[in-house]
């Protein structure tokens, strides 16, 4: 299997793009906290008022689907660009190109679990009682890298033949924030429209972070096998889409 074999180069690449992302900042990977944090403040400052929460956790509640919606939004913003950008990879060297889409994906996701990690202590300074029900965390997440890397492999294929699609992809986050359980509880979904609504496997994900973080409770079983499902899906749906796609790439780049 590729992976095993290139396993080296994969995780020299991810090595890469993550000294590439800290390495002309000046506080480094303390933007990776900060950026949350001060997201974190200005919706809770234009939202608490808005949505009551009876144990005063809306920050936290906000910090968990604010960490795990930029693990989604930065690894496939950064990703779509994963084949277009390093052209010498695709058109002189023979490596399987998803490689180049899979290192860039963990990246985002080794990111992602510093800011996790950051997250579990300000989780117990403010009180809230942690469970064995954290040990469902890495399988969450597992399942989400799986959705994530299925969408990025999509993306990127894509994006070599319509290089709008950028932003195209950077609008449809932003709807997408606000049509997920971020920044208010899903229970406010009209009954009408909730079965559809969480039908969304990002939605699922988001509330079973909170479920194992904030709540002390397990997810249910169902909730694990839908995005499970989901995330094999889009593995098999983006697989698919970039083997298709693939042949041209290096007369398009």
């Amino acid at each position: 299997m590729w992976i095993v074999e290139y396993r080296e180069l994969i995780r020299i690449l991810t090595v890469s793009d993550l000294k590439v992302k800290y390495q002309s900042s000046v506080l480094g990977f303390l933007w990776s906290l900060l950026n949350p944090l001060l997201m974190m403040l200005v919706l809770y400052l234009v939202f608490s008022n808005v949505f009551k929460f009876e144990d005063d956790s809306f920050a936290l509640y906000l910090l968990i689907g604010i960490v795990a919606w930029r693990f989604l939004a930065n690894g496939t913003m950064t990703s779509i660009s994963a084949i277009v950008g390093r052209p010498s990879l695709v058109t002189k060297v023979y490596v399987p190109r998803q490689v180049l889409v899979l290192s860039t994906v963990l990246s985002s996701f080794t990111s992602s679990i510093l800011e996790f990690s950051v997250l579990i202590p300000l989780l117990i300074f403010f009180g809230v009682d942690l469970s064995a029900n954290v040990l469902f965390f890495p399988l969450i997440h597992l399942a989400f890298l799986g959705l994530v890397y299925g969408m990025s492999l999509v993306l990127s294929a894509l994006y070599v033949y319509y290089r709008d699609l950028n932003q195209i992809w950077d609008v449809l986050l932003q709807a997408g924030f606000f049509l997920s359980p971020i920044v208010y509880p899903a229970e406010i979904v009209p009954d009408k429209y909730l079965a559809a609504y969480m039908l969304n496997p990002v939605t699922v994900t988001i509330e079973m972070y909170r479920e194992a973080l904030l709540y002390a409770t397990a997810p249910s079983a169902a909730d694990l096998a839908f995005v499970a499902a989901a995330a094999g899906a889009a593995l098999l749906v983006g697989g698919a889409v970039f083997g298709r796609l693939e042949g041209r790439f290096a007369e398009e780049i």
